[in-house]
C-alpha cells in the first residue's frame, strides 16, 4: 500500500463517520496540508468514490459535504483489508524483532518492560 493509498484509505475511514463539511476540516483530522487534502479528495471524486454536495443555504456563501457513495464504500472495505493485512505484517516483523532483542537482553518476557 502506498503513502497516497494510506492517506486515501483515512480519508475515506473519515468520510465514513459522517459528511465533512470542508477540506480545511478533512485536512486537520488527517493531519496534511489543506492543499494535500484538496488533492486525495479530487482523486476519490474522480474515481467515483466521493461526491460533493453543496449544503450551503446561503448564495453568496460555499459549502459543501463530502459523502461517500456505494462504490466508496465498497472500496473502502478492499482498501481495509489491505491496510489490516499490512499493519499485521507490520505487527509480527516487530514482535520477531522484540524477540530477538530480548534474548540479547537475557529478558525473558518483553513484555514486562512495558509496564
Amino acid at each position: 500500500m502506498t503513502t497516497d493509498e494510506t492517506l486515501e484509505y483515512q480519508a475515506l475511514r473519515r468520510l465514513a463517520e459522517g459528511p465533512v463539511a470542508n477540506q480545511r476540516s478533512l485536512a486537520e483530522s488527517l493531519g496534511v496540508s489543506l492543499g494535500k487534502a484538496n488533492y486525495v479528495i479530487r482523486a476519490l471524486v474522480a474515481r467515483g468514490w466521493v461526491t460533493v454536495e453543496n449544503v450551503s443555504r446561503n448564495p453568496n456563501r460555499l459549502g459543501y459535504a463530502y459523502l461517500l457513495t456505494p462504490k466508496g464504500l465498497t472500496e473502502k472495505a478492499k482498501l481495509t483489508r489491505r491496510f489490516l493485512k499490512r499493519k499485521v505484517a507490520e505487527y509480527e516483523q516487530l514482535q520477531q524483532e522484540i524477540d530477538i532483542l530480548a534474548r540479547e537482553a537475557g529478558i525473558t518476557d518483553a513484555r514486562t518492560l512495558a509496564s
